[in-house]
């Protein structure tokens, strides 16, 4: 169904669309580092990147667990650290893209893989 699974919802209630995290994380990642560096402003750039990180948050913890949030949310905020650090050895492009990937792989495997059961309102 084009990366937005239909969810089977119990007892009778409509079924949801939800969107893959996985995309909204590691784009969040990408989008972060193009903000800043178009607007000159590090700072925009981290708030685009912990608008993105706080969606995935709310989803990771609505559709999984507390746990799997705090796994996911701990291996963004390394993707972001080792990008600084791999930018200095690869470049920051090719950094940033390199943990991006790494990050939509972990989401995926670890929260969008399976069909999870969401009562929509």
């Amino acid at each position: 169904m084009g990366g937005v699974e239909q969810l089977v919802s119990p007892a009778g209630t409509r079924a949801a669309r939800v969107l893959p995290t996985a995309p909204v994380a590691a784009g969040s990642l990408i989008a972060g580092y193009a903000v800043a560096v178009a607007s000159g402003s590090r700072p925009l750039g981290g708030v685009v990147l912990l608008a993105g990180g706080l969606w995935c948050v709310r989803e990771w913890v609505r559709r999984n667990d507390t746990r799997t949030a705090i796994v996911l949310a701990c291996a963004g905020l390394a993707a972001f650290v080792v990008s600084h650090v791999l930018a200095l050895a690869i470049g920051a492009w090719p950094a940033v893209l390199l943990v991006a990937a790494a990050m939509a792989i972990a989401t995926w495997v670890r929260a969008d893989a399976r069909p999870r059961l969401v009562a929509s309102a």
